[in-house]
């Protein structure tokens, strides 16, 4: 394996109606990394991104549930997250989506789901174990409805709900505002 380091940036989209739920996406089955796995919308920087990363989130949001870059506003920029496998360094944002359609491009995404804002700032994902077919991994697990967030977006998630405590952050704020505009 190589040790050059790749650069993505996934979106934790919280849609602006209310009860407010959050965007996850099950990967397809066909998909050479993580595939079937929950995970956030995002992806790789591209070439046309030209090294922005917001912009690469947004790209990937509207690739992969139909979510135009009009109807988002972001928020908040979450510390990168190093992904243990495969060399990424993950660009997480935070951001507010406003009432419309959602489109599932089935070429990276098998589907959709949500889960209530509430429960992932109370509850977040927990220290746990996944058990795979060649190991065990001690990472976060957030189980709801039979979906399984864990690894990376469960690293993520936790962040996110560590940073909507942290009234040094502003993010929980922000958030909020942008909530009650929308």
């Amino acid at each position: 394996m190589s040790d050059l380091r790749r650069e993505a940036a996934v979106t934790l989209a919280i849609i602006a109606a209310p009860p407010h739920g959050v965007v996850f996406v099950e990967r397809a089955a066909h998909l050479r990394d993580h595939p079937g796995q929950v995970a956030l919308p995002g992806g790789s920087l591209d070439a046309i991104d030209e090294g922005d990363h917001a912009r690469a989130a947004l790209r990937e949001l509207h690739e992969e549930i139909g979510v135009t870059p009009e109807r988002v506003t972001i928020v908040s920029r979450l510390p990168v997250v190093r992904q243990r496998v495969n060399n990424f360094d993950v660009t997480p944002f935070v951001a507010v989506v406003a009432p419309g359609p959602f489109t599932i491009d089935g070429s990276e995404t098998a589907g959709m789901f949500t889960i209530p804002l509430e429960l992932l700032v109370s509850v977040g994902p927990r220290p746990g174990l996944v058990t795979l077919p060649d190991r065990t991994v001690d990472t976060y697990v957030l189980d709801y409805e039979g979906w399984r967030v864990w690894g990376l977006t469960a690293r993520i998630v936790r962040a996110f709900a560590d940073a909507w405590h942290d009234a040094e952050s502003g993010m929980r704020v922000a958030v909020e505002d942008a909530l009650a505009v929308s």
